[in-house]
């Protein structure tokens, strides 16, 4: 590569990297908190135990002690500090979900991918599997998957990656065939450029900004049916601090000490309501001009 070229591509990626810090300033307030909150969300999570004070599963003060200084969510029945329990299950939660979303990313886009690029008997083959994943009783069926394997984080992911995926093959399906007919793809049709060449250099990177966008927005529904789901028992068993299992095991505390449900159940809700409006602040940033 000459030092030219490189020179300009130096200046192209400083032009996107202003524009794109030029969208963001353009975000609300509220959009901006959040985009920076997955981030920290996400850190939190990955550091997980380390950013615990207390002890996780084992008593570190008295029982049933409400909020204070020291124990800022209060201790549960057994004097387990809640504000430690919760950030581990931050972990529990937010992470298998973003699993969960590359895996129906990834087969989705997959599944979307080929079926719009290729037409014909292949596109209504995949979108008639599609279809037959979208009809399913998906919570009920999961449910039965998770009941059949045991309960368990890896069992929870499999049964909902099961059945996530037919949304994001619908997504890159339609992106694919508006990228098919686009201009620039023809033309490198024309040039004598391979499928597999248009596929990922030209039509594949059409697609991925909606894929972004939905994946970030989804990551908040995600969070409700793992916390569903560990709220009905199906999560990994106890003691482990799963946000759902939580609030379910403490919820005949609730009369004498509120906080032990409660506090798990906002972390679900803050979760769930940051993704979601991530999403949206990066949907306006992407499709900005």
């Amino acid at each position: 590569m000459s030092i030219a070229a490189a020179e300009t591509q130096v200046t192209t990626a400083r032009d996107d990297s202003g524009a794109r810090l030029r969208r963001f300033r353009r975000l609300g307030l509220i959009e901006q908190v959040a985009l920076g909150g997955v981030v920290v969300i996400t850190l939190a999570a990955a550091l997980g135990p380390l950013l615990a004070p207390e002890s996780v599963n084992l008593p570190s003060g008295s029982p049933l002690a409400a909020p204070s200084l020291h124990h800022l969510f209060g201790t549960d029945d057994i004097g387990r500090d809640v504000f430690s329990r919760v950030i581990a299950g931050v972990r529990l939660t937010w992470l298998p979900a973003l699993v969960v979303i590359v895996i129906a990313a990834l087969v989705g886009g997959a599944i979307g991918l080929i079926s719009g690029a290729v037409g014909g008997w292949t596109d209504r083959g995949l979108q008639r599997l599609t279809d037959l994943f979208l009809v399913l009783p998906s919570t009920l069926i999961a449910i039965a998957v998770i009941a059949a394997l045991g309960p368990g984080q890896t069992h929870m992911v499999i049964a909902i990656s099961i059945f996530w995926w037919p949304w994001y093959s619908r997504i890159v399906r339609n992106e694919t065939r508006a990228a098919v007919a686009r201009p620039h793809v023809e033309a490198g049709r024309l040039a004598g450029a391979s499928r597999s060449r248009l596929l990922l250099r030209y039509i594949l990177p059409a697609t991925i900004p909606a894929v972004v966008i939905t994946a970030t927005v989804d990551v908040a529904n995600v969070v409700l049916v793992f916390a569903l789901f560990s709220f009905l028992g199906l999560g990994a068993p106890a003691p482990a601090p799963e946000l759902g299992a939580m609030s379910a095991r403490a919820l005949s505390d609730l009369t004498i000490g509120w906080w032990i449900p409660m506090f798990p159940a906002i972390a679900v809700f803050v979760l769930a309501l940051t993704a979601n409006i991530a999403g949206d602040g990066l949907r306006n940033m992407l499709r900005s001009t």
